[in-house]
């Protein structure tokens, strides 16, 4: 099977359909229209010997021939050519509603780059439904489109320091322990100075459970001695560190929840595959809990961080979004998402002073 690479262009006008362009089919209709090579050249705005040229490198390509001519008469499609022609153009038929949406799409998103007041920043986060309701309100209301990937916290913060992104996510227990899993993750890829916080929100972690709990389920003790059946999240994410941290204080061990190589990408996915029956129980967000109809035991509070450079505070799309973060729309979303409320939203906050994972190495002198 021949493989298709699809491409657009940039113009002044608007065509009345919208198609996909191939240069070998738009060669081929003309050479069925004008009757020659020569007509087709000129209908095309080429030379003859480039229309020539590329009839002849295509059919190298495709090891089919496409055009049969003989000096003093007419060129004509072979029959390969011509069925080429046809099936392209109902393809093209075919797939017009879905070409023309791609279209609208492309030029939508792309007028924001012809937008002065619009700003859009690149966001790297551990998986957080309040991020995506965030994502909704900054472009209605400030101009200001996140592009999120959501992926793992140390990700997303290898991410920000490559420079990959403007903005990370992460998220640590409250109140953060001083030494444990959590800092040995994260403060690897954080530096006091160099790093600022930006308040997000608190939110809620805990075990989604079938409506009315019918198992009993209570603690991650009890999952693991009923051998329940658990759905994880993969290596690398936030949810992940914080499961081990619990099953460490609970005296448990990985292996002893039955299902622990079970992964899923998203709290969304693990509360999909517990109310699908497919799994007993899964740690995840209250707020992914309730969307699914879902029963949660609360195990957790956590601050959700975002993360920048500190150069990139005097960006006009950082400013942007801590504007939105501080101001009432985005106030008024806390009711909407069960397990979250307000931190610091939208204020600057040095690493030192929220995570106690940095101490200076002699104590300050006493004034």
């Amino acid at each position: 099977m021949r493989k298709v690479h699809l491409s657009y262009d940039f113009s002044d006008h608007r065509e009345r359909e919208a198609q996909i362009h191939n240069p070998l089919i738009a060669l081929l209709y003309a050479v069925r229209t004008e009757g020659s090579i020569s007509g087709a050249a000129r209908a095309l705005g080429l030379s003859y010997r480039h229309v020539w040229g590329q009839l002849k490198d295509w059919e190298k390509r495709l090891g089919q021939e496409l055009i049969m001519w003989e000096r003093g008469q007419a060129a004509q499609l072979t029959a390969f050519g011509d069925k080429l022609l046809w099936t392209e153009r109902l393809a093209q038929a075919r797939l017009a509603p879905q070409i023309e949406a791609l279209r609208a799409e492309l030029e939508r998103t792309l007028a924001l780059a012809f937008e002065p007041s619009a700003h859009v920043l690149s966001l790297y986060a551990s998986h957080d439904d309040a991020l995506l309701r965030l994502q909704d309100v900054a472009s209605a209301t400030a101009g200001l489109y996140l592009d999120i990937q959501f992926c793992g916290s140390t990700e997303a913060l290898r991410a920000l320091n490559d420079g990959r992104c403007a903005l990370a996510g992460f998220h640590t227990r409250l109140p953060p322990a001083s030494d444990g899993l959590s800092r040995r993750t994260y403060q690897p890829l954080l530096r006091p100075g160099r790093h600022k916080l930006i308040g997000f929100a608190q939110r809620t972690q805990g075990l989604m459970v079938a409506p009315g709990n019918p198992l009993r389920i209570d603690s991650l003790v009890r999952v693991a001695r009923w051998r329940l059946r658990f759905v994880n999240r993969a290596i690398g994410t936030g949810t992940r560190v914080l499961l081990d941290e619990l099953l460490a204080e609970a005296g448990l061990t990985l292996d002893q929840l039955n299902g622990h190589d079970r992964c899923e990408p998203s709290h969304s996915a693990v509360a999909l595959a517990v109310a699908s029956g497919s799994a007993d129980v899964g740690l995840g967000t209250e707020s992914a809990a309730r969307a699914r109809g879902l029963d949660f035991v609360p195990l957790a509070t956590e601050s959700y961080h975002l993360v920048c450079l500190k150069s990139a505070l005097e960006q006009p799309a950082v400013q942007a979004l801590r504007q939105v973060l501080a101001g009432p729309t985005w106030a008024g979303q806390w009711p909407l998402l069960p397990g979250y409320r307000a931190e610091a939203s939208g204020q600057v906050r040095p690493l030192r002073s929220v995570l106690p994972w940095w101490q200076y190495r002699s104590p300050k002198p006493a004034a």
